[in-house]
């Protein structure tokens, strides 16, 4: 029966064959590529997450760069076949960080271990200056509800470790004043809170970690009460300079026509942006910022390699004066320097090539300046060093020592250890 249909019907067997030969023919067409196409746009090779796009002829160092236009691609010619589109790079997931090109050097955690057992023992038997035995590290100093009090960079378990005075000599422990981060901030990263004094209550600025980019942020919280708790509700740093690496140790400054600043620290990057010092306006509450940033200083002196940051700003007889540390806060070559601004903007000028505190015989390192005035009226630094037999982590301690300091004209000299009697200069 096949046969008999076979011969009957030839055009059965050969229209398969046909059609078959037809399409592998049309899949050959389109599976080749068109000589005559036009070629297509030059895609970037994604190493990253976010495509690096080198930065434009005369452009400085850290900073950022956008990427440049998509490229145009030609039309093709008629009758001809265009290339198939090239995949595009991935979309950022919805509520993604922007993409972070500079990150600074890797630097040491400045958030404090619990103290170790030998840590507030006097350094190879001699007196210590600090006037507490605990670690007390970028300490800050106010005086409110009829006390001092003063805060700290994480140690252990406590975020804001915070002190209480009547004096400024002798000092207990209050507990916790931040017991709680934002949900966007990561735990073991706080640093150098400070405080502003407004009418409703107290604003403390401080430092710590942003999960999503890795960087040191600056943020801020409330309290009505000078000892906390203080509550931060925001869902994002207040400051954080991205481009230059980050930004950490606020400190606000109140000018004599009642108008406050903050001051803060970029903290560079591994592409050569040098840490620098900013200043900003705060509104009236001090919850926002007003305006624009402007740089007051940044690393020029060879003492402050590779490194300015802790700023703090004070008026004395219509001078503002801007002190700052300088060099690896780790080692006994951190120091304290000193400029004069023209006003709480700048421009700024150091006031000489060498550090005003340095490390000399009972203190090592000192840094973090905070100026308060004592019960006499008359101002004092106050700052943290280490014990110069014992510096660094684990069995070192950056306590607070508070130190007499006298202004003449543009001139700053820094004496011995402050107490409650007209002190003596070294």
């Amino acid at each position: 029966m096949l046969a008999e249909r076979t011969t009957s019907h030839p055009q059965l067997i050969i229209a398969p064959f046909a059609l078959a030969l037809l399409a592998a023919g049309l899949l050959v067409a389109v599976d080749q590529p068109n000589p005559t196409a036009p070629p297509g746009p030059v895609i970037p090779v994604r190493v990253t997450d976010h495509p690096v796009w080198p930065a434009p002829p005369g452009t400085g160092p850290g900073e950022l760069h956008a990427a440049p236009p998509p490229l145009a691609t030609p039309p093709p010619p008629p009758d001809t076949l265009a290339p198939a589109e090239a995949p595009g790079p991935e979309p950022e997931p919805a509520g993604a960080p922007p993409p972070v090109v500079n990150k600074p050097p890797d630097r040491p955690n400045r958030a404090a271990p619990e103290p170790a057992p030998d840590a507030g023992s006097a350094a190879g038997g001699q007196a210590s200056a600090a006037v507490h035995p605990v670690d007390f590290p970028d300490p800050f100093v106010i005086r409110a509800q009829g006390a001092y009090w003063a805060f700290s960079t994480q140690r252990g378990l406590r975020q804001v470790p915070t002190m209480r005075s009547a004096d400024l000599m002798t000092w207990e422990e209050e507990g916790d004043a931040l017991p709680r981060l934002p949900e966007w901030a990561s735990f073991g990263h706080v640093w150098a809170p400070s405080l502003l004094a407004r009418g409703t209550g107290f604003v403390m600025y401080y430092t710590t970690k942003d999960t999503a980019t890795g960087l040191q942020c600056i943020s801020q919280a409330f309290s009505v009460i000078v000892q906390g708790p203080y509550l931060d509700t925001s869902d994002g740093p207040m400051i954080c300079q991205t481009e230059r690496g980050g930004s950490i140790d606020p400190d606000p400054f109140v000018d004599a026509d009642g108008q406050p600043w903050l001051l803060w620290k970029s903290e560079g990057t591994l592409l050569g942006e040098p840490t620098r010092i900013w200043t900003q306006r705060l509104a009236p509450d001090g919850r926002s910022l007003l305006g624009e940033p402007t740089q007051l200083l940044s690393r020029s002196l060879p003492w402050e390699e590779p490194i300015i940051e802790g700023p703090a700003m004070v008026l004395v007889d219509g001078r503002h004066h801007l002190f700052y540390a300088g060099n690896r806060w780790e080692t006994g070559d951190y120091a304290i320097g000193h400029a004069v601004c023209e006003t709480a903007a700048g421009p700024c000028r150091r006031t000489g090539p060498a550090p005003v505190l340095a490390s000399r015989r009972n203190e090592a390192g000192p840094g973090s300046p905070a100026l308060i005035a004592a019960p006499d009226g008359e101002l004092v630094l106050a700052h943290h060093a280490w014990d110069p037999a014992a510096i660094g982590y684990p069995h070192g301690a950056r306590r607070l020592h508070v130190s007499a300091i006298a202004f003449e004209g543009d001139r700053v000299t820094v004496g011995g250890p402050w107490r409650p009697e007209p002190f003596r200069l070294l």
